[in-house]
């Protein structure tokens, strides 16, 4: 995930948990894409940083939160650009689309074509008809219904518990945030079991480029409902966390519905079999290195009371 980026205009935030400091702000972004005329002369290229420089130019009053190449091939250059509100994306997109650019020194125009960005979100229809058609999933059993939220890419700091001193996510927090949605049945932070790394040979301590440390997590409501209302409610909406200070940042956050029974009772049973003989093996572990120094230790007295016999 992105790293977290400075919020100035939080009006159109939505509360998720007020207490603390987490809102919904909807995704403000758009595809920008510009053709490229064909290169006659050898030698002579296009600047990406011109054509970025004409495309804020042209939004006239207005300025891009951030603008970006997504891509750029001899023949288009792909731009994302996101704004500070998505009542702007409009009139954002009346400047841009359908318009032309004109570099100094070549005598072809560029075409514009600008469009909302398309969000990358699970649909109603998508969780349906998965569910409807796994074969290995009983719909009556939790886990192994719509009923799980798979969140990844949450900020650690913004879950942590208040006054705690640590920078670890709660299950605590997070069922706070979320039971707004609903009653909550089970959470699982990956990243607070020591053991899980061993278990599932992942690593669940990302980075983002921030330098925040970001966390995934799993999230079951106990009824369909939660689950629904809390994806209606995350679709097309990043994450803002707001100071008492005042300041606002928001951060993307990937949200999907949980397709691998993560929370389901079997798998919740399995996870708990697997830690204890983690356990039970680093319990061997210890007694064995008690062991191994108490053997040590014998053999060093043995050896001093040779050598002052020795010294007699």
């Amino acid at each position: 995930m992105a790293a977290a980026t400075i919020v100035h205009d939080t009006s159109e935030a939505v509360e998720l948990c007020p207490p603390y400091g987490l809102y919904l702000k909807p995704i403000t972004k758009m595809t920008i894409s510009v053709a490229l005329p064909q290169l006659k002369q050898p030698g002579k290229s296009i600047s990406n940083w011109e054509v970025m420089e004409r495309l804020k130019g042209m939004v006239h009053n207005h300025q891009f939160s951030t603008l970006r190449i997504s891509k750029s091939t001899m023949d288009f250059i792909r731009f994302e650009g996101e704004v500070e509100n998505k009542s702007l994306v409009k009139s954002f997109l009346a400047c841009l689309d359908g318009k032309t650019i004109k570099l100094s020194g070549f005598s072809d125009i560029l075409k514009v074509r600008a469009a909302e960005f398309k969000i990358d979100f699970p649909t109603r229809h998508d969780w349906d008809s998965f569910f409807r058609d796994a074969k290995d999933m009983n719909e009556t059993l939790p886990g192994e219904r719509p009923d799980t939220i798979h969140l990844e890419g949450l900020p650690c700091r913004w879950f942590a518990l208040k006054e705690s001193g640590s920078e670890k996510p709660s299950e605590e927090v997070l069922v706070k945030v979320f039971e707004k949605f609903g009653e909550i049945r089970n959470v699982d932070i990956p990243m607070r079991d020591p053991y899980r790394e061993e278990m599932t040979g992942r690593n669940f301590h990302t980075f983002s480029f921030g330098g925040h440390l970001n966390f995934e997590a799993y999230v079951q409501y106990r009824e369909y409902v939660g689950f629904i209302q809390a994806m209606s409610a995350l679709r097309g909406m990043k994450l803002m966390y707001k100071g008492e200070d005042g300041k606002a940042v928001a951060c993307n956050i990937k949200v999907s519905f949980d397709s691998t029974k993560h929370l389901s009772d079997a798998s919740i049973k399995k996870r708990q079999l697997e830690r204890q003989k983690l356990q039970e093996l680093e319990q061997q572990r210890e007694e064995q290195k008690r062991r191994e120094k108490e053997a040590e230790e014998r053999q060093r007295a043995e050896e001093r009371k040779q050598k002052q016999l020795e010294e007699l």
